[in-house]
């Protein structure tokens, strides 16, 4: 069944100029960014934010601190089905991939796709089907396979030829720690990612990431005030360089300084026991424009986009390649 399903992805530039098609999921962080009468502001100010923060971190052979600059490309994933039945190709997912350029050597070196993980069936996922599975139930659950579809597909995508062609390492991806957990800080310390954190217990994303067939680990990098958490396949500390692993910090750490100021632009630094919250009132905003609640709406209405679109149409497809696949 795997021949059902093939791969096409498309790159953009995310520079100040960008504007998001048609077909970009309007809840991606980077969207939502570049919307409105601020949008080159915005984007201006969120690219200065990570290249400051990159020869921050890149320190070394850097006395002016200016030596580094990331670029970035939105990396769209197409996946066609049963398009030799009529079907019909649909957005999968949107990653980021990070170049660094060098200013003193002119050289241009490969960084890491995944970074931010945007996903039309994670949107149905959580903001459709477990929104209806606790509807008007006392205690939260999740339904019997929950994740399953999505994981399934997305290791089916970073197994694919299309992935291969276009790029040289697996994804890691780096999103917000979890407000439900604790997370405890260990003498563990890594020269760029910082301080390691742990947790007795997954939460529902580290869950459903683990299907995706990634693991995670929690790091506090330097000047950071909470720990960022890493979803990787492989050894993340053994596969990926120093420069590579800088690109991904210095982006999301921007990134969720953005969209999580409570968490990641809070006055204070994460202690030895860390509980992050949302409700937390000691913090800063950036200069950057962000419309938190706009992005949760939307989210329901393109999780319903994609089960009219994607998941009803193809239900028995997907069933039966489903049971099928063994990645």
């Amino acid at each position: 069944m795997n021949e059902a399903f093939t791969f096409s992805i498309k790159r953009i530039r995310f520079d100040e100029h960008y504007h998001p098609s048609e077909n970009t999921r309007i809840t991606t962080n980077f969207a939502n960014l570049a919307r409105g009468k601020s949008r080159q502001e915005n984007l201006r100010n969120t690219l200065r934010m990570i290249d400051n923060r990159f020869n921050a971190l890149a320190h070394w052979d850097n006395p002016t601190a200016d030596r580094y600059a990331v670029e970035l490309e939105i990396i769209s994933v197409e996946m066609g089905v049963d398009e030799g039945h009529g079907g019909h190709a649909v957005p999968l997912i949107e990653v980021l991939k990070t170049t660094i350029v060098d200013r003193k050597t002119n050289e241009r070196i490969e960084g890491i796709v995944g970074n931010n993980f945007s996903s039309y069936v994670r949107d149905y996922d959580f903001s459709v089907v477990l929104l209806g599975h606790n509807q008007g139930k006392p205690e939260f659950s999740t339904p019997d396979n929950f994740g399953d579809l999505h994981g399934k597909l997305f290791k089916q995508f970073v197994s694919s030829k299309a992935y291969a062609d276009h790029f040289n390492k697996p994804p890691v991806i780096c999103l917000s720690v979890s407000s439900s957990r604790t997370y405890h800080r260990t003498e563990n310390h890594h020269p760029v990612l910082g301080v390691e954190y742990e947790q007795d217990q997954y939460s529902l994303t580290d869950e459903y990431f683990q299907k995706m067939g990634l693991k995670v680990r929690y790091f506090m990098p330097s000047n950071s005030v909470a720990p960022l958490a890493f979803y990787f396949s492989g050894d993340l500390l053994g596969d990926y360089t120093t420069l590579e692993l800088v690109s991904t910090i210095s982006t999301m750490d921007t990134f969720q300084k953005i969209y999580r100021p409570e968490i990641y632009n809070a006055n204070s630094a994460a202690g030895k026991c860390y509980q992050p919250s949302l409700k937390h009132q000691d913090y800063s905003l950036t200069l950057i424009v962000y419309d938190r609640e706009e992005r949760s709406r939307l989210a329901v209405e393109q999780g319903r986009f994609v089960e009219e679109h994607f998941i009803k149409p193809y239900q028995a497809t997907l069933e039966q390649w489903s049971a099928h696949c063994t990645l």
